[in-house]
């Protein structure tokens, strides 16, 4: 049984950085489907970059692109988000997930079995 834990998040102005750690217990396989997905209070949770776990391969949103930049450290079963040039609209609860069937990857949340608690992102005008 795969847990996952998210940290780093926290309060930043616009412009600034912040990287997201989702740390996996359990034992990974490789070749699945790992994602950042964000919620805000009243809207549905949003895909922000997905990546097969062992891989370098890592899709983004559209919202994200050339500012977010998803990476792995498979000796420490670790997921990260590092974001760069954020803004107030970045605001949200992050969550990282994990889908153990084999399968497509897509930011379908329906996809994922797992889920973190979530780290909460500020980003101050």
């Amino acid at each position: 049984q795969v847990q996952l834990v998210e940290s780093g998040g926290g309060s930043v102005q616009a412009g600034g950085s912040l990287q997201l750690s989702c740390v996996a217990s359990g034992d990974l396989n490789r070749g699945r489907c790992m994602g950042w997905f964000r919620q805000v209070p009243g809207k549905e949770r949003e895909g922000v970059a997905r990546v097969w776990t062992g891989g370098r391969w890592a899709t983004y949103a559209d919202s994200v692109k050339g500012r977010f930049s998803a990476s792995q450290d498979t000796a420490k079963n670790t997921l990260y988000l590092q974001m760069n040039s954020l803004k107030p609209e970045d605001s949200a609860t992050y969550y990282c997930a994990y889908r153990a069937p084999a399968g497509a990857c897509t930011f379908d949340t329906s996809d994922f079995d797992t889920w973190g608690q979530g780290t909460e992102v500020i980003v101050s005008s």
